[in-house]
C-alpha cells in the first residue's frame, strides 16, 4: 500500500494507509544471554504498542475518509513513490476499513495470548 491524499486546489492532507501486515521489530538492547522470556515479553510489547499505534492512524484515515464531501478527489500515493494516482472514495473507504479490522484483530491476539501466558 501506499498512502492517500485528498483536497482541491492543491491543498490537502495526506496519510499513511498502512499495511495490515505488521513488520517483525527486533527487540531492542536484547542479547541472546538476557534470557528468551524477557526477549519475548518485550518483543511482544513494542510490537503491541506499534499496533496500536497503527491502529490510531488507521482511525484518522477512516474518519477522514467518512466525513469527505462527495465531490472530493483521493488520491493513491504510488508504493516507494512520491507519485500519486486518483483513486475512489468509497474503494479507499472500504480499504482503510478492512486495514482497521486487521489490525484490531491483530491486537486482540496477541491481548488474548498475553491473558493466556498469565492463566498458565
Amino acid at each position: 500500500m501506499g498512502g492517500i491524499g485528498h483536497g482541491a486546489g492543491g491543498r490537502g492532507r495526506c496519510y499513511n494507509l498502512s499495511s495490515a501486515r505488521s513488520v517483525e521489530m527486533p527487540s531492542r538492547g536484547s542479547r541472546p544471554e538476557d534470557g528468551a522470556g524477557l526477549f519475548s515479553a518485550d518483543h511482544s510489547t513494542l510490537h503491541k504498542e506499534d499496533l496500536s499505534s497503527k491502529i490510531k492512524e488507521q482511525k484518522v484515515v477512516v474518519d477522514e475518509l467518512s466525513n469527505l464531501k462527495k465531490n472530493r478527489k483521493v488520491y493513491r500515493q504510488q508504493q516507494n513513490s512520491n507519485i500519486f494516482f486518483l483513486a475512489d472514495r468509497t474503494e479507499m473507504l472500504s480499504e482503510s476499513k478492512n486495514i482497521l479490522d486487521e489490525l484490531k484483530k491483530e491486537y486482540q491476539e496477541i491481548e488474548n495470548s498475553e491473558k493466556t501466558k498469565i492463566k498458565k
